[in-house]
């Protein structure tokens, strides 16, 4: 029995028409593919802009945000303070400090700073109690309140915050403690409410009652 050889399918050319349907639908597809593309691109390029615009707008927002600093002058008797940023130009300031120092808010006006003797009778009677209570140090940090107005970009604005007062004690014979006032950092940031309140309820949670 013999094997009946196969017959090979005649070829067959293309139409015109056909290798024009064929030229059709690769340009199809890679104009599909270049449209694609292209929004891909779009897409990619529109997100790199908008994380661009945001990392702006943060950095404007630090640019804005109002920050004091305080330098120890005259042999730790005063602090002088002035804002972190030099385009920010104060103008008056609240100084408030805890009830049990002083009564009222010292005001100043054009020279920012925080002088010893505005509150060292208060902290000084304060520090008899820690130290009858056994919690006296030779270090500690007061809480400060600061209403400041300043002027920025031409406007006015206020700033509402409460910072902690590093101080020292240094024993003198015969004379009592000496304050000598070491720095200032930032505790809380835009108080809206009383700031006396928030200044004393700091000061109650690191400091013995009486």
């Amino acid at each position: 029995m013999t094997d009946t050889p196969k017959r090979r399918l005649p070829l067959r050319w293309l139409t015109l028409a056909e290798l024009v349907g064929v030229v059709a639908v690769v340009i199809a597809g890679l104009g599909y593919w270049d449209t694609h593309r292209e929004r891909a691109q779009e897409a990619h390029d529109r997100a790199v802009s908008e994380r661009e615009r945001r990392a702006e707008a943060q950095q404007g927002a630090l640019k804005r945000t109002f920050l004091m600093t305080g330098t120890p002058d005259g042999a730790g008797e005063r602090i002088r303070l002035a804002p972190a940023h030099p385009e920010q130009v104060i103008q008056t300031q609240a100084v408030v400090f805890p009830s049990a120092m002083r009564g009222d808010p010292v005001q100043t006006t054009g020279n920012p700073r925080i002088e010893r003797g505005w509150f060292e009778g208060g902290l000084k009677k304060a520090e008899r109690d820690r130290k009858h209570d056994g919690k006296a140090g030779d270090q500690g940090r007061l809480p400060v309140g600061l209403v400041t107005t300043y002027i920025e970009d031409g406007q006015t604005r206020t700033d509402r915050s409460v910072y902690l007062l590093g101080y020292s004690l240094h024993d003198r014979f015969l004379r009592g403690a000496r304050v000598e006032l070491d720095g200032l950092s930032l505790a809380r940031r835009g108080v809206s409410g009383d700031v006396q309140a928030e200044v004393d309820g700091l000061w109650t949670k690191s400091a013995p009652a009486g």
